[in-house]
């Protein structure tokens, strides 16, 4: 009789199995019920059919179809994991160690078919089939019948370059959605710390006409032009005698480089922008943006969470191909380690998030401090999207579940989807830009019309 251990919520159970043919779903039920047996509260279950679990080799970690029968999915006295549902991180977390135990708590079976070309798939395909959200029918669409492999033709298959790509596609991805959302808290502590506009003029980003940053400089100006959505923040200052803000607020179009790398930078501004907002000699705010300093440390320990995930993400951010190693006996004498790259991308967006998400809780404090006076309207969106998560910060409090909550905000996109329609509808509408008038203001069409002609020397 076929016998299996499995674990638990820590805890390794014996399953004994009278018939082979029984799946891997009832081994994993019966697991679960031997567990709620063991325990006083059942585990927290009210019975096993409320349990929703995966089920894992232990070795190699590799996901078993529930529908499987034991005999084909398992070998005697094999070892596997039951990971239950809820007990996991984030649902969009990829492992980024072997040794890790996080598991989308979302891998079932497939739940849609699509008929594609493979030559059409997208990286959002590619991601989708990599969570297991659907799988493609190129076979059974075009015809074809699966091949036979032929020697060598199977390790071409598993030989790390699938797992390159998907990885990679998956870090794209993430990194697309994640830069989007940085210039909108970027845009969020310019207002706070009572920034110009003036840095993100067209003119200004005409002169090197690079395609990202000229996008985003246009989403600074989609969501802070006065004239299009008018600032009472912006208008608070408007004649101050600055001439200019400091890099990480006037030089967000300008992060430009590899993806980890570049990434990177999206954090290490972001933090410099949350010691200026912690910084009373630089935003004019209580320090560390909470009442009775003396009493409250507020934002100062967030900040020292915020640097340290920067400075993990330095080292991280070393090349991996610098590192490669010879295998296959020479013939793969240099190696790309691609695989450990992706990984390594994948955990510096991660980082970035996390990042960014204080970032997002410190310049939302900040707006408490300028009130009654309001920002744009896309920006006072995001703050009531922050606010319906997280309440303003008045005294200390444990602050892992307020960073949590705007970190999965950002993970599933809330604030780009609420600023996104205001910076759509400024370019549809080809709104002429706003040059407000200020001391220090001017425009190269100014420039031209007053300039003074030269002599020349036979003019003389």
């Amino acid at each position: 009789m076929p016998r299996y251990t499995a674990h638990v919520r820590g805890e390794w159970l014996a399953v004994p199995c009278r018939d082979a043919q029984l799946t891997v779903g009832w081994l994993g039920r019966e697991a679960v019920r031997r567990y709620i047996k063991n325990k006083p509260d059942n585990g927290g279950f009210t019975s096993v059919d409320d349990a929703r679990f995966l089920v894992r080799r232990c070795k190699g970690l590799g996901l078993l179809d529930n529908e499987d029968p034991l005999e084909v999915a398992l070998e005697d006295n094999e070892f596997v994991e039951v990971v239950i549902e809820g007990d996991a991180m984030s649902p969009d977390f990829i492992p980024s160690q072997p040794e890790g135990v996080y598991l989308y708590p979302f891998l079932q079976a497939p739940w849609s078919y699509i008929a594609l070309d493979g030559n059409s798939l997208t990286t959002e395909d590619l991601v989708s089939l990599g969570k297991g959200h659907y799988k493609i029918k190129v076979l059974a669409a075009h015809g074809l019948k699966p091949i036979v492999l032929k020697p060598k033709e199977g390790l071409a298959l598993i030989n790390g370059t699938q797992m390159i790509t998907s990885l990679g596609s998956e870090a794209v991805e993430r990194a697309s959605a994640i830069a989007r959302q940085a210039d909108i808290v970027a845009a969020l502590t310019l207002e706070v710390l009572k920034g110009t506009t003036k840095a993100f003029d067209t003119d200004i980003h005409a002169v090197r006409p690079h395609r990202g940053q000229v996008e985003v400089a246009f989403r600074f100006r989609s969501l802070l032009d006065s004239d299009h959505h008018p600032s009472e923040i912006a208008e608070s200052h408007r004649f101050c005698d600055r001439v200019q803000d400091a890099y990480t607020l006037r030089c967000c179009p300008q992060a430009l480089d590899y993806l980890a790398i570049g990434v990177h930078e999206l954090a290490a501004i972001s933090e410099r922008r949350i010691e200026r907002l912690c910084n009373p000699s630089l935003s004019e705010l209580p320090a560390f943006l909470v009442a009775e300093g003396g009493l409250n440390s507020g934002f100062m320990i967030a900040h020292c969470t915020a640097a340290a995930l920067v400075s993990e993400n330095k080292a991280l951010c070393h090349p991996s191909s610098v590192d490669s190693l010879s295998t296959s006996a020479a013939t793969e004498d240099h190696v790309s380690m691609g695989g450990w790259a992706a990984r390594k991308a994948l955990r510096v967006i991660e980082h970035v998030k996390q990042v960014l998400a204080i970032e997002l809780l410190a310049a939302c404090q900040g707006i408490e401090f300028l009130r009654p006076l309001k920002t744009t309207t896309p920006l006072e969106k995001v703050y009531d999207l922050v606010r319906s998560v997280v309440r303003p910060w008045i005294k200390d409090r444990f602050m892992a579940p307020d960073i949590e909550a705007a970190h999965r905000l950002l993970v599933e996109q809330k604030v780009w989807e609420v600023a996104a329609p205001y910076i759509e509808k400024y370019r549809m509408e080809h709104i002429p830009e706003s040059r407000p008038v200020s001391p220090t203001a001017f425009s190269l069409e100014f420039l031209h019309k007053n300039s003074t002609k030269i002599p020349e020397s036979e003019d003389l």
